[in-house]
């Protein structure tokens, strides 16, 4: 779970006179049910970031089932969704599951769950339009939109091998980097996104003069202004890094990464994802190998990777903070924390195009050109729509070295600690773009689970959002 939204949603209740008792995240199921059963819990919340929250919310409402709850359940985080709460978590608890879009909406929510006049027709309501989405996803056959893998091969991006030479880097092999001036990064941070993380919907600048939100914002980010001098002059934060550039080729929908130049040994091999759906003419069933020249094609290409976080040293001042029952600067320091990481990885990638990797050595790009992606290339995260799969990490993570070489490692889940870090794979042709892998059918899940040498069934828990089938 995401701790700034947990954190928010928490202060929200508290600011309308509800006890919130906060555990923490990757917090087990049998703990949290302990808990709540211990202080006698009118409500238990779960929120989720990464795709693995979801079987764990699935876990956690089969077991209140199990033992015997009757009190409400409220879902929320960035990964979830009303549809995956009505098909996947409201059917194993016979009591309220309610999924809450945002925190502004727990107070209404949590009053009407509370209220004696009030809780029925609410839960019949929600019941009534849980009902309906099931019934519509019943009916969707979403697999019927889309292609055999070997069509979506077939159509993979057309890119010209022939007359491209790919740029070899300047700097190749691993680089990590300690102590990293959080003045040159705060130069990066992209502050649109920070008022996403306090619920402020626009964009910034223009976000600052908007006639609803504009006051609430300015005063939001003269905040965060105050806090960012005091993070850097202060040092509170710490951050560091480590990029990869690495020999390479497309191995059919996999990219070897090689030892050295002379590509004659493995070193390990990212896997891909197809786009299954069916295309329009002129459009194409991507996958991120297509942007690596084949390796039967004989030319020798690049993959880089990096891992970067800027929150070494942030938990004991959030911990002070907590301590000291300032709510608000906890939220606000962990979100200055997030925006810096995101920062950083667009700082790293700027130096790695101009200087590492040097494919585009004379290179000026604003901030707002870099916001837009105005550059050539991309740095696609292990976990988002191009490449699902955040079990990938375990292989970037070994290419880099990166928990030794930044202090960041990988819980079971795979999400990444400190959580104020950002980790991808870097291709550097100028005809590689973002993409949504979306919904996959089960040849390539199949496939894919053969390449990775894993299980079927662990596959499909690691992709269950974007099957178009029911798993056995």
């Amino acid at each position: 779970m995401h701790d700034i939204g947990k954190n928010i949603v928490g202060v929200v209740l508290q600011c309308n006179s509800y006890e919130v008792i906060d555990m923490g995240v990757m917090v087990p199921a049998d703990r949290i049910l302990a808990k709540a059963r211990e202080v006698n819990a009118d409500i238990i919340g779960l929120s989720g970031l990464i795709t693995p929250s979801l079987d764990e919310m699935v876990h956690v409402a089969k077991e209140m089932q199990r033992q015997g709850f009757t009190i409400p359940l409220l879902i929320g985080g960035a990964t979830t969704s009303k549809l995956h709460t009505a098909v996947k978590i409201e059917p194993q608890y016979a009591h309220p599951v309610i999924h809450v879009k945002d925190a502004s909406r727990a107070v209404g929510v949590a009053g009407s769950l509370l209220s004696k006049e009030m809780k029925e027709k609410y839960v019949a309501g929600v019941r009534a339009e849980y009902v309906q989405i099931r019934e519509r996803r019943a009916s969707r056959d979403e697999a019927r939109d889309l292609v055999p893998l070997t069509k979506a091969q077939a159509n993979r991006t057309p890119i010209d091998w022939e007359h491209y030479q790919p740029p070899v880097p300047a700097e190749p092999g691993v680089q990590s980097f300690h102590d990293i001036p959080l003045e040159e990064i705060a130069a990066y941070i992209d502050w649109t996104f920070f008022f996403h993380a306090w619920e402020l919907r626009g964009r910034y600048p223009q976000i600052l003069d908007d006639p609803e939100k504009g006051v609430e914002a300015r005063k939001l980010f003269d905040d965060a202004k105050a806090m960012l001098h005091r993070i850097i002059t202060e040092k509170w934060l710490g951050a560091a890094a480590v990029i990869g550039l690495f020999p390479a080729n497309a191995v059919g929908d996999d990219i070897a990464v090689y030892t050295d130049e002379s590509r004659s040994e493995t070193l390990l091999t990212f896997h891909c994802l197809r786009k299954q759906g069916k295309q329009p003419p002129g459009k194409y069933n991507e996958c991120l190998a297509d942007y690596i020249a084949p390796a039967e094609t004989g030319i020798p290409d690049y993959v880089g990777g990096f891992a970067c976080t800027a929150g070494i040293g942030i938990d004991p001042r959030v911990a002070a903070f907590e301590a000291d029952h300032d709510d608000y600067s906890a939220i606000m320091l962990k979100a200055i924390a997030d925006r810096l990481a995101e920062a950083l990885a667009e700082m790293l990638h700027a130096r790695v195009r101009t200087r590492h990797w040097r494919y585009a050595p004379d290179e000026t790009l604003s901030n707002e050109d870099m916001i837009e992606e105005r550059y050539q290339g991309i740095r696609p995260a292990m976990g988002y729509p191009a490449s699902p799969d955040h079990t990938e990490k375990d292989l970037l993570w070994q290419a880099l070295d990166a928990e030794r070489n930044t202090g960041i490692w990988l819980t079971e889940s795979k999400a990444m600690v400190p959580t104020a870090a950002v980790s991808g794979l870097y291709f550097s042709h100028p005809d590689s773009r973002y993409f949504a892998v979306g919904k996959l059918a089960r040849d390539q899940v199949a496939d894919y689970a053969e390449r990775k040498g894993m299980p079927l069934p662990e596959i499909e828990r690691w992709l269950a959002p974007n099957l178009a089938y029911e798993a056995d």
